[in-house]
């Protein structure tokens, strides 16, 4: 059980990209009235953005 706490605290950045800021992200897109570059969906674009922002905190060790 402690090594599972340990890999999800370990990844927490990226989970909470995935989890939190794409679905936040593609409601805002959907809300502003925006329409994403590519032909991409909201969500699709909200992950990418997500994912990117997770990646860089994960490889940082912070989010500032």
């Amino acid at each position: 059980m402690i090594q599972i706490v340990q890999v999800v605290f370990r990844f927490g950045p990226l989970l909470f990209a995935f989890g939190f800021l794409a679905p936040l992200t593609a409601q805002i897109i959907k809300s502003a009235g925006w329409t994403p570059p590519f032909g991409l969906s909201s969500l699709t674009t909200g992950l990418i953005i997500g994912g990117l922002l997770g990646v860089v905190a994960q490889a940082r060790g912070r989010w500032i």
